[in-house]
């Protein structure tokens, strides 16, 4: 239904025709498997079919290991990626044209420098990777449940990576022109919200008894106090990219514990999940 339009560019025809390819009921069947797209207006929802449109006509999906990329997989994920851009223009998506899939995680080549100057190179696992310039690579099995974890979605976390690459390499500070937000009311929210997370995770973890192991499931009632995953204390890109997950995701604890900053998210995706999704 979808391949033979994907390509490196979409012109206004090629998006029509796209988004006469999507049927009705496998549109519908898509936005209800994903919780966090209840309460949008049928005008925000016709808005993101037709950004789902243009993403499937502009973006090559590719299977890795084996995967075999379905019309089903690919509508859900440009769903998915549709939602941060759906007040904003398909322009923060150009520059790159592919989204590789794999049946699970995967491993990425990572090197570690000391301040002593030894280098580390090592394999790591991930569900998610954002080139800058390059393609997006996903875990079909951790983008297939999106929005059953708490604050969780891989999708929209690298294509928050993706916008965060539209002003340079990736620093938790995206392009603002055309918004009204000054760059220095956004650095300096970010940077006390990402200090104060920072605060809170540390509390945490002096909190957790010694013989609770941290890294195991039963420290879990320890880190959900926190209003996103610790992920986020990584450095300014993956909280930016982590605050965008949880912002569409589950709102709330976001709005309750870091308020200066969900404010600045709404006022850049011109969205606020909080007044949509039910029980926020």
């Amino acid at each position: 239904m979808f391949r033979w339009l994907s390509g490196r560019g979409a012109s206004k025809r090629q998006v029509e025709r796209q988004l006469a390819a999507i049927d009705d009921a496998d549109w519908r069947r898509t936005v209800a498997a994903l919780p966090f797209l209840q309460g949008l207006t049928e005008a925000e929802n016709a808005e993101l079919r037709r950004k789902a449109a243009w993403l499937l006509a502009s973006k090559t999906f590719s299977g890795a290991h084996g995967m075999e990329v379905t019309d089903d997989m690919m509508l859900s994920i440009a769903a998915q990626a549709s939602l941060p851009i759906l007040a904003l223009d398909t322009a923060w998506y150009e520059g790159w044209t592919e989204i590789i899939l794999y049946p699970g995680d995967f491993l990425i080549p990572r090197t570690e420098v000391e301040e002593s100057g030894v280098v580390h190179e090592y394999m790591q696992e991930a569900s998610g990777e954002a080139w800058d310039g390059g393609p997006v690579i996903l875990s079909w099995e951790a983008a297939s449940l999106s929005g059953e974890a708490a604050g969780i979605n891989v999708v929209i976390h690298e294509f928050a990576h993706k916008l965060d690459c539209r002003s340079g390499e990736a620093d938790g500070m995206p392009h603002l022109g055309g918004t009204n937000i000054r760059y220095g009311h956004w650095r300096r929210v970010l940077e006390a919200s990402f200090d104060a997370f920072e605060q809170a995770l540390t509390a945490v973890e002096d909190a957790i008894p010694h013989d609770v192991d941290p890294e195991s499931p039963k420290a879990a009632p320890w880190y959900d106090a926190l209003p996103m995953d610790p992920y986020a204390a990584t450095d300014p890109a993956e909280f930016f990219a982590v605050s965008s997950e949880t912002f569409f995701i589950d709102p709330e604890p976001l709005a309750a514990q870091l308020p200066e900053w969900y404010a600045l998210l709404c006022a850049f995706y011109r969205q606020d999940p909080m007044l949509r999704l039910p029980g926020q």
